[in-house]
């Protein structure tokens, strides 16, 4: 019986409770120390995890805006000029050309589709550009054009949500998460990662497009609306002024740490934190939201109307919110799938996208700001050379797509890589989804294979166990 009694008190100091609430100034306590930017907990003197940290190596880019064209935006029509392709219109593909592929929705074996619009060259660099896209076309000296994309995946949620993670598994931290937690955040009073969801409808890969995953919640994308308030509740109801929502806050913290000390749980201290940065936003959002404060010019820059929800409005918050010290702002306009109606859609979609984004260049360029802001356009495929829906659609597309790149030491007046003749392979310097992923966290001042956070027995990175840093897209 003593024997049992000495058992029981043995393992009750071996729990892992007793060793996470315990064990020297305990792990849980340091774990909230941490997110709450604080040294007086038990002594314990450590940094918040979302304050400024320092790189690898000197970054070119401080922050990131990532203008995330969600559906798979035709690059035939955009960036990527084929004649070759207009001789073949409406005539079947070369037999070896299909060898092994697999398409989304079509059979393979589907006529050409010759291109829709006209293109010409623009700038000094005489990249060739759509008549689509007229406003970027004029920024075209300041943007890096990579043409040869090639992606794993052919569907939307999964395509996407392998752009973002480097997995087309549910589970694996965002590109915007990776780099909270590698570099923090300039800002005390607004969230590290802000999302904004404009287009037809949300993201087809939901919040894992700008999750945490495995790493502390406290990195993951922070959604703000795109009218109204950011954030719902953002605003005390009538009768609960600023002294009792302090009082409250003080209490639900105490408890919170009472819980914290005893589990050692450290999303319990994401949640205190959490509660933290919401009071802080309740003065800072609604003035980072009023648009009304941009001159006139600036609003018809950018096409931005204020109180409407729109894209056009939300790269103007977007530069709005890089000022203010938020490290990756991310825009997923989901509105590109054009299966049929491919003309039209491109038509109302470049004409929503196209002034907003270049004015965000020139924007960030005249406030000095370009140099050191990383600006990423592009989707999560391309669309097929072969025609669906009639004569005026194209399906899913991953052997090769069109995405650009503006200011945060990326090459401006490049265009790199090339497909073949029929926009169907990417031919020359071909750049893999990690290839992209690798080359950003070079230009944010990361070894992408250094970037890593332990989980289940094993380094996690953003690019698993992929991707090349493309040096000739480095300035």
């Amino acid at each position: 019986m003593i024997v049992n009694e000495i058992q029981n008190e043995y393992r009750k100091y071996i729990t892992r409770r007793w060793f996470f609430s315990q064990c020297g100034v305990g792990l849980g306590s340091m774990a909230l120390a941490s997110l709450l930017g604080t040294n007086k907990a038990l002594g314990a003197v450590v940094d918040n995890p979302l304050s400024p940290k320092k790189p690898h190596f000197a970054p070119k880019a401080k922050r990131v805006i990532y203008l995330f064209m969600a559906g798979g935006p035709s690059h035939l029509e955009l960036f990527d000029y084929k004649p070759e392709l207009a001789k073949w219109d409406g005539k079947l593909p070369p037999e070896e050309l299909l060898k092994g592929y697999r398409a989304a929705f079509i059979n393979p074996n589907s006529t050409l589709l010759g291109p829709k619009f006209k293109f010409a060259k623009h700038g000094k660099c005489g990249a060739e550009i759509s008549e689509l896209l007229p406003h970027l076309s004029k920024v075209a000296d300041d943007i890096a054009i990579v043409k040869s994309m090639k992606t794993d995946a052919f569907n939307h949620a999964p395509a996407q949500i392998f752009a973002n993670t480097g997995s087309q598994q549910f589970g694996r931290p965002s590109l915007g998460a990776w780099t909270t937690y590698g570099l923090g955040s300039e800002s005390q009073d607004l969230p590290a990662y802000v999302v904004f969801s404009t287009g037809q409808k949300g993201t087809s890969g939901g919040a894992s497009n700008w999750g945490a995953g495995f790493l502390p919640t406290v990195y993951a994308g922070v959604p703000f609306r795109t009218s109204g308030d950011p954030v719902l509740f953002l605003k005390n109801p009538r009768g609960f002024d600023d002294k009792t929502q302090r009082d409250s806050l003080d209490s639900l913290k105490r408890l919170n740490e009472m819980h914290l000390a005893e589990v050692g749980d450290p999303e319990i201290a994401s949640r205190i934190s959490s509660f933290e940065m919401a009071y802080r936003m309740q003065g800072v959002a609604p003035e980072v939201m009023d648009l009304n404060k941009e001159s006139k010019e600036t609003l018809e820059m950018y096409g931005a109307e204020p109180g409407k929800s729109s894209y056009a409005n939300c790269c103007l918050l977007a530069r709005r919110l890089v000022e203010r010290g938020v490290r990756f702002v991310q825009i997923f306009h989901e509105a590109w799938d054009h299966h049929g109606g491919l003309v039209g859609g491109l038509k109302d979609q470049c004409g929503k996208t196209d002034k907003p984004s270049a004015a965000l260049i020139q924007d960030l360029k005249q406030r000095g700001l370009l140099e050191d802001t990383l600006v990423i356009w592009g989707g999560e495929f391309g669309r097929t050379p072969m025609v669906q829906g009639g004569n005026d659609g194209r399906d899913h597309h991953p052997n090769a797509f069109t995405v650009w790149l503006a200011g945060g030491g990326a090459k401006p007046g490049l265009t790199l890589g090339e497909t073949d003749e029929f926009g169907f392979n990417a031919a020359k310097d071909p750049v893999h989804v990690h290839d992209l992923n690798a080359t950003i966290l070079r230009l944010l001042g990361f070894d992408h294979t250094k970037l890593t956070y332990r989980f289940q027995g094993r380094d996690f990175r953003l690019t698993d166990v992929h991707g090349e840093v493309v040096s000739k897209l480095l300035a």
